[in-house]
């Protein structure tokens, strides 16, 4: 069975050195910390968790909570997640909530007593419902911010918050690290590259008109269309963030006369482009389509997906890290309490040129 002392003459240094990493990788060199890890992933050491935490007064567990398991954004997030915890001597708890706040709710409340600190990804929870959980418990969110102050007697009641307040306002006194991504930036690439494809009536369908993440990735579009000259903004929101969402939006954004479409993300897109197949409608030489979140669903499409997002387990892994640094008792300034990641336009045969003397798409009923 290998061991931490194989570990530590594999790496060369020494064993509490190994152990440091392990537990508080903040409190390493970059460089050291990734001599200690390739030595754990080369000779596949695993950690005695119960023995640590019995030394720790720890359970050796992290929680990950996630809507929907089977939304590949999600799965993909928890791969990285899972590897991190892993290389760590960690163990991790995935949950899935259903896209439903009550549910979510309970199943923290259940899950507490046998974690170290929690992941909550896109939670559905309130704001006084996180404020009241991050109070309590070692937690990080994923694609969500505390943006308005707790009130009311039900804080802990799992009823969504309405997206209402300025992003990346705090609520005072509770501060919470975060993963997210950079939406300004995701956008400005998406307008960016239909733009210069020589785009300039386009169309964003977005996700739930509720959703946190649809109210920031709403208004980075909004300004970066703002930014490149000529461009006429088609927005529309209240969708379903799947496939039906899409096949739901299908006809009416056409109806507008786009000739490229952005949706909220990859699922959006692929309902969107299943509903314009039934109908004829050719993707890209009737209407370009662009998607968000670069999921691996974006390369199984036909056409294959153009795309814009970043490193979804590169999500997971920091959202491990940030939690553990915080279980470590780690004094993070305010830039790395907040990790914003930046995102990448994944070009494929989605998009194309608009067709310079054809008319805007139109659904099948518009003919």
């Amino acid at each position: 069975m290998v061991t931490v002392h194989d570990v530590a003459a594999r790496s060369g240094v020494s064993i509490a050195t190994v152990s440091r990493t392990l537990r508080a990788p903040h409190r390493v060199s970059e460089e050291t910390r990734d001599r200690v890890l390739a030595a754990v992933h080369e000779l596949g050491y695993q950690p005695n968790r119960a023995a640590s935490g019995l030394r720790g007064g720890r359970t050796g567990v992290i929680g990950l909570v996630v809507p929907d398991i089977e939304n590949p954004y999600f799965s993909s997030l928890t791969k990285g997640a899972q590897a991190s915890s892993r290389e760590r001597g960690y163990g991790l708890v995935v949950v899935d909530t259903a896209e439903q706040a009550d549910v979510e709710a309970a199943e923290v409340r259940a899950v507490g007593p046998q974690i170290d600190g929690i992941i909550l990804a896109s939670s559905r929870l309130s704001d006084a419902a996180l404020a009241q959980l991050a109070a309590t418990t070692t937690c990080v969110l994923v694609n969500r911010e505390l943006v308005s102050p707790p009130s009311g007697p039900d804080a802990f009641d799992g009823a969504p918050s309405a997206a209402s307040a300025p992003a990346g306002a705090a609520v005072p006194g509770i501060v919470v690290p975060t993963v997210t991504i950079d939406e300004r930036a995701g956008a400005r690439a998406a307008i960016g590259h239909l733009h210069e494809l020589g785009h300039r009536r386009i169309a964003y369908v977005g996700g739930p008109a509720r959703s946190w993440s649809q109210a920031r990735r709403s208004r980075a579009i909004r300004e970066a269309a703002q930014l490149f000259p000529g461009v006429d903004l088609i927005e529309l929101s209240g969708y379903a963030p799947d496939a039906d969402g899409g096949r739901e939006a299908a006809d009416t954004v056409l109806g507008g006369g786009p000739t490229a479409v952005i949706a909220y993300n990859d699922l959006v897109a692929l309902g969107l482009l299943a509903r314009w197949t039934e109908e004829g409608v050719r993707v890209p030489d009737d209407v370009s389509l662009v998607g968000f979140d670069n999921t691996y669903v974006a390369e199984l499409s036909f056409p294959r997906l153009t795309s814009v997002g970043a490193d979804l387990r590169e999500f997971g892994e920091t959202a491990v890290t940030l939690l553990l640094e915080r279980l470590a008792g780690a004094a993070l300034d305010e830039a790395a309490m907040h990790r914003e990641l930046e995102p990448r336009l994944i070009a494929r045969a989605s998009t194309a040129p608009p067709r310079a003397a054809a008319a805007p798409a139109r659904s099948r009923e518009d003919r």
